[in-house]
């Protein structure tokens, strides 16, 4: 669980530059943006002409009887209605077109950033924090966009604008408005802080939910099969229970909010028709001035009650851009160097690990500490050791899933972080244990690394990996096989996957225990066909199995961070006691040390 999940939402300058974080996106749309808030203006300014064509009615045609001035004024009243009405459809259009166009780039954004990000960042982080930054944060800050921020800042000017009018109208009675203002807004500024934070603990137990709901569908054959569904059940509805325990903290907030923005005008209206009563008796305001003042005020109600609103959803969205801002901060530490260009890498190629170390952070013992080890051109090397060795690790470091924390990894004499990133994950390719496939067509999971690979290379990488099981499918290599490839077996699923490895000959191909999930039948299969593709590749192969070892060259074994020992399978049997303590382990390679 990573410990952002907890902190706390920003506040004052914190949420301005929260906020802030939205102008890149918002700047390739400036000119809709301003659009919008200028229809959304001028809609506002042409609703107060209004009160001041009632005043001139009152205090001319109606106070003197003359009808014929009526029209010219009322006419005005139409214009300035018919105005406001397309003022509001060009702000409705000006709006969405630019609060849509702004989510998109920003998710886009998101994505790349989640693409680019370490394996180790996701290793730290939960997913379900990582989508309901991608969803619900998303659609937060969209609505504040499109709806929340133009209308904060037009009603701010409007009351600034009314404020104006009304002392111009009658100053005594328009101090006294501007004077109701300042309790308001401290307890405002006091309880919006409050809802800041509340509204970070929602948003934050909101992740832990899609965590639980995400791994509770992934896991469901798990949970079936254990007859442990109302175990999940309980620990869903504990934190669904908590998170409704913290929308009514936010909900109690909010509601104090508007309780204070709607007792304000209803006060403050009571004492203008006290004291504009009392000035139209004393004849320092006229009838129609206390009628335009009145319907000023009442104008002014609107922005006045959803000032509250928009205070708090301001700092929801503010909490939500520091939530995506985490992510989009947090620093990409696997990438390309500076400067670097594409090297001549053979077929089969060189692979060399020199001194490498490696450390998982926040760990204090490193799992590698100096491992050396060189694969010749074309040599298949087993990879044995006990679990938790660090087997999986040094795979993972020839494609730069991880950066080593020291020494260094070759390819044909460069290395690896010296190469471009595209380029070292062309020439090197990686099956793991746990076979990935995504919801596309059998197609297009296999040509995922190799997009220009045509029938015949895709033929015999599935020849390859006995996987011509695919032509059986319902539309054969055109068949969506579903979310994580959960329609077929585990022993389909590793076949496709390392189909996919093989397609393409790669100059240095890492295969994590690729036959574990195959039946006897179907591994001697592959081991037949799986020979050919080795004997033109180099090959880093982590060995569980007995037919894993017989494929190899040469076997290293990995102890204590470091490569213990090289040869073949016989000569480590034979001189190495550890080896012989591991085989014995396994009854599976213990029939190879017989």
């Amino acid at each position: 669980m990573d410990d952002a999940a907890h902190s706390p939402g920003p506040d004052g300058a914190g949420k301005l530059s929260a906020l802030a974080r939205l102008w890149p996106f918002a700047r390739p749309y400036r000119g809709l943006i301003a659009l919008t808030f200028g229809a959304a203006l001028l809609a506002t300014l042409a609703q107060l002409a209004l009160p001041l064509v009632t005043a001139a009615v009152v205090d001319g045609p109606i106070a003197e009887g003359d009808r014929s001035a009526l029209v010219p004024l009322l006419g005005l009243a139409l214009l300035f209605g018919v105005a406001e009405a397309a003022l509001f459809f060009v702000r409705r259009v000006a709006m969405n077109r630019s609060c849509l166009q702004l989510e998109r780039d920003l998710r886009d954004a998101l994505y790349q950033r989640l693409q680019r990000l370490p394996v180790g960042f996701h290793d730290r982080w939960a997913s379900g924090q990582l989508l309901s930054r991608a969803t619900t944060d998303m659609s937060t800050i969209r609505r504040f966009v499109g709806f929340a921020a133009v209308f904060l800042v037009v009603n701010l000017i409007t009351c600034v604008v009314v404020l104006a009018l009304l002392l111009v109208t009658y100053w005594p009675l328009g101090l006294a408005v501007a004077a109701t203002t300042v309790p308001l807004t401290v307890l405002g500024m006091r309880w919006e802080r409050r809802y800041n934070t509340e509204s970070r603990r929602v948003q934050d137990q909101q992740g832990e939910l899609t965590t639980d709901v995400e791994e509770a569908v992934q896991g469901i054959r798990v949970v079936k099969s254990l007859g442990r569904s109302g175990l999940v059940f309980d620990r869903y509805d504990a934190k669904a229970t908590q998170l409704r325990r913290l929308e009514l903290d936010k909900v109690r907030t909010l509601a104090l909010l508007w309780c204070l923005f709607e007792l304000h005008p209803q006060i403050t209206l009571a004492m203008i028709l006290v004291g504009g009563a009392m000035a139209v008796s004393s004849g320092a305001l006229t009838i129609g001035g206390l009628v335009a003042f009145v319907a000023l005020f009442t104008v002014l109600l609107w922005p006045i009650l959803s000032l509250g609103f928009l205070f708090a959803f301001a700092q929801e969205t503010a909490s939500a851009c520091d939530r995506v801002g985490e992510l989009l901060d947090a620093p990409v530490t696997v990438a390309d160097r500076p400067g670097v260009r594409p090297a001549v890498v053979g077929t089969p190629a060189r692979l060399r690990f020199e001194g490498v170390r490696f450390t998982y952070p926040g760990s204090a013992e490193p799992v590698l500490d100096g491992v050396d080890l060189d694969l010749r051109p074309g040599e298949t090397v087993a990879l044995v050791g006990a679990t938790g060795s660090g087997k999986t690790t040094l795979t993972a470091l020839v494609p730069r899933l991880h950066d080593a924390s020291g020494g260094r990894i070759t390819v044909d004499g460069s290395d690896v972080r010296d190469l471009p990133l595209a380029q070292l994950r062309s020439v090197v390719a990686t099956a793991f244990e746990d076979a990935t496939l995504f919801s596309m067509s059998v197609r297009e999971n296999l040509t995922l690394g190799r997009p220009d690979a045509g029938d015949d290379a895709v033929a015999e990488a599935l020849r390859v990996a006995q996987a011509q099981f695919v032509h059986d499918l319902p539309w054969g290599l055109d068949t969506r096989i579903g979310e994580q490839g959960l329609s077929l077996s585990g022993g389909q699923r590793q076949r496709l996957a390392l189909a996919r490895a093989v397609l393409g000959r790669p100059s240095v191909l890492v295969l994590d225990d690729p036959l574990s999930a195959l039946d006897v039948h179907t591994e001697a299969l592959v081991e037949r066909a799986l020979r050919e593709v080795l004997a033109g590749t180099t090959a880093l192969v982590v060995a569980h199995r007995a037919s894993t070892v017989l494929l190899a060259d040469r076997v290293a074994l990995l102890a204590g961070g470091r490569i213990a020992a090289v040869g073949t399978h016989s000569e480590l049997l034979a001189t190495v006691p550890a080896y012989r303590d591991l085989l014995a382990q396994g009854s599976e390679l213990t029939e190879v040390a017989r």
